[in-house]
């Protein structure tokens, strides 16, 4: 009984610290805003820059090398040859869930690919361009 309830409690504490794409879009939103007046996520600008040639790496020059042309299919890592699941939440339920490895992979696959830190808007924007693809 007692191990029933520690897995209960377990259970509970890792779906209160789970996000939803909303909530961390609204986040992102939330930074952008601070930074300029009048900001709103845009799904089309999300879906441009997923798309956007940075060409600062000839094997990585954009998002689409490793994750595809659509976000509902798995990838594989340009370089490594790793595995990637879908991006998109509707392809992928965990995806955008945990604010931490989202802040997390995007330090990491902006300064690859785009050559520095993404902005809050474009990473609210590409949240929000996530989010809607089915």
């Amino acid at each position: 009984m007692k191990k029933l309830l520690a897995l209960c409690l377990l259970l509970i504490s890792t779906l209160s610290q789970a996000e939803t794409p909303a909530r961390i879009l609204q986040q992102y939103a939330s930074d952008a805003a601070a930074q300029q007046t009048g900001f709103t996520p845009s799904a089309k600008r999300g879906e441009a820059f997923f798309r956007q040639r940075f060409n600062l790496n000839d094997k990585m020059p954009a998002c689409t090398a490793c994750h595809t042309d659509s976000p509902l299919n798995p990838g594989k890592h340009a370089v490594t040859g790793k595995d990637i699941k879908p991006l998109a939440p509707q392809a992928h339920a965990e995806r955008l869930t945990d604010p931490a490895k989202v802040e997390k992979w995007f330090g990491r696959n902006c300064k690859e690919v785009v050559g520095r830190l993404c902005t809050p808007a474009e990473k609210a924007d590409f949240v929000a361009f996530l989010s809607e693809v089915r």
